[in-house]
């Protein structure tokens, strides 16, 4: 059987846009006065990894090559890989050298009815995000520090999508590049691990026609297997809010995760998330006679 293509060419935009970051210096050569690329030639990473030009040029065409793990750790080695890299590196050889299998069976993505009411329980915002990054489901606080998810499409309930098309998510993120490149981390090491997915295919699509700064980030072939770290928000009523966040993965689900934000007990974030919470709370305090009387007609004149 045929190996699998697809897998293979991720493979060699990775190889490819890995080599566009070194310089010559980084790796002891010279630079020399006449270069016409940014990177290393492909044949200097191939005298580098101990391999023939034609042999590393047919990876990076994502051709039926079936390099050994001897063979991928040299090439770790002479792009200079962090761990995550090497990691995602033998995760797309390795794919590819595997015989191309049966189309694979894709379920939707579902949320249990347990984990929607820990996101009800918790005092800190959280969310649910899919392996695409797509909102699944969100509590109270979690709405009043990223917007209300509901006034977009199910569709458009994305993090990238709302990074980058949504005026308004931008100006709550004031580090939205640094999100950004860490969202696009991810969601390239979801696509490694199924590259022809419909739901990436189309996510990756509609953001590269419709942003340049992504058809950017996303040319990196940055990967990124952070799971927690620190996000700072600004909130047009409470201002800015630097929180901690930690991602954890569902039971029995080995895509969705959950994200929850919180801060250090007595700091100025936590004094802000609570008052994003006493905020929240009035208001919905104020619209109860509202809604209480909009339903009175809605229900119509009692029967007699």
């Amino acid at each position: 059987m045929a190996a699998d293509r697809s897998f293979a060419r991720e493979l060699g935009d990775f190889l490819r846009a890995r080599r566009g970051r070194l310089r010559p210096e980084d790796v002891g050569l010279e630079p020399g006065p006449r270069r016409k690329v940014t990177g290393l030639r492909r044949e200097e990473i191939a005298l580098l990894a101990g391999l023939s030009t034609d042999y590393y040029q047919r990876m990076e065409q994502g051709r039926d090559v079936r390099p050994s793990d001897t063979v991928l750790d040299d090439l770790a080695t002479a792009l200079d890989l962090d761990d995550a890299e090497r990691r995602h590196l033998f995760a797309l050889a390795q794919a590819a050298r595997r015989p191309q299998r049966a189309r694979k069976r894709r379920t939707p993505e579902r949320v249990p009815d347990a984990t929607r009411h820990l996101l009800d329980a918790l005092h800190a915002p959280a969310v649910v995000l899919g392996r695409h990054l797509d909102l699944l489901a969100w509590n109270a606080l979690a709405e009043e520090l990223f917007g209300d998810p509901r006034l977009e499409p199910p569709e458009h309930r994305n993090m990238l999508t709302s990074l980058f098309h949504d005026p308004e998510t931008r100006l709550r993120c004031p580090d939205w590049e640094a999100t950004a490149l860490q969202y696009i981390g991810m969601l390239r090491a979801a696509v490694a691990t199924d590259p022809t997915h419909p739901r990436a295919t189309t996510l990756i699509g509609e953001l590269s026609i419709r942003s340049a700064d992504f058809r950017k980030l996303w040319a990196r072939h940055d990967v990124r297997e952070t799971v927690q770290g620190t996000k700072l928000f600004r909130h047009p009523q409470v201002g800015e809010i630097a929180v901690e966040w930690g991602s954890y993965p569902l039971p029995g689900s080995p895509g969705p995760r959950m994200f929850v934000y919180t801060a250090v007990p007595g700091s100025p974030a936590a004094e802000r998330l609570a008052l994003l919470a006493s905020l929240r709370a009035t208001r919905l305090r104020r619209e109860e006679p509202s809604r209480a009387r909009e339903e009175e007609a809605t229900d119509g004149p009692p029967l007699p």
